[in-house]
């Protein structure tokens, strides 16, 4: 099953959004497959066709919040094993996870973040696709210090032009 990572990520985004985290819990907190099953049917159907935000917290809690919501928001302004969007399908079986990526530019989780997604899904029992569906490779430029998102490995700074490293070197 690999190893769950231990790495918390920071919240990095605009500080104003921070304050709206409020403290509190955040987003809600998924311990069982009834709690999902609660937390869905609160959800109209045009929402609950949207991919979720979600964050895995240091507990390794699965918590969800409506897709527009800040990631910091779900978070409770806290720290975070893996962050991103998430879209459930229901089945036969039950709820099914058929979307799942690390989107988040207030955390800008590392790819090795899925251990962490994977543990809390299967502790849910929760089919999933065993991976990110869509992976966002994010890295800070050593040369500006803007943070960035790599695409289609291009190791290149979109601001300044600069060489990206290969490894994740985002902190708060």
């Amino acid at each position: 099953m690999g190893s769950v990572s231990t790495r918390g990520y920071g919240y990095i985004g605009p500080e104003e959004l921070r304050p709206k985290a409020g403290g509190g819990a955040g987003g809600r907190a998924i311990r069982t497959s009834a709690d999902l099953d609660v937390w869905m049917t609160e959800r109209g159907a045009q929402e609950a066709a949207e991919p979720f935000t979600y964050v895995i917290g240091l507990d390794g809690l699965l918590r969800l919040a409506p897709r527009r919501s800040e990631h910091v928001a779900c978070a409770g302004g806290g720290r975070v094993l893996a962050a991103g969007e998430l879209g459930l399908t229901r089945g036969s079986g039950g709820w099914a996870v058929e979307d799942v990526t690390n989107q988040s530019t207030g955390y800008c989780p590392d790819l090795d973040s899925w251990h962490s997604v994977r543990a809390a899904l299967e502790a849910l029992g929760l089919e999933h696709p065993g991976g990110f569906t869509h992976e966002v490779v994010f890295r800070r430029c050593p040369a500006c210090a803007e943070v960035g998102i790599v695409r289609e490995g291009d190791f290149v700074c979109v601001f300044c032009g600069g060489e990206l490293p290969a490894r994740w070197n985002i902190a708060p």
